[in-house]
């Protein structure tokens, strides 16, 4: 019985990981495609030219 267990607890951990990993890439594609939206979107500075497309 202890071996069936086990075997099934690997599946359900595999499964759990498997869509957490699809989870995460999709999260990923989402941000990507904001920043892209705000890099192409960014605001002008007072002078008129372009601002930094970074923050720091």
């Amino acid at each position: 019985m202890v071996p069936v267990l086990l075997v099934l607890l690997l599946v359900l951990i595999l499964f759990g990981a498997g869509f957490a990993v699809n989870l995460l890439w999709w999260i990923a594609l989402a941000v990507l495609v904001l920043w892209l939206l705000g890099f192409l979107a960014r605001g002008t500075t007072a002078s008129g030219g372009r601002g930094r497309w970074y923050r720091w």
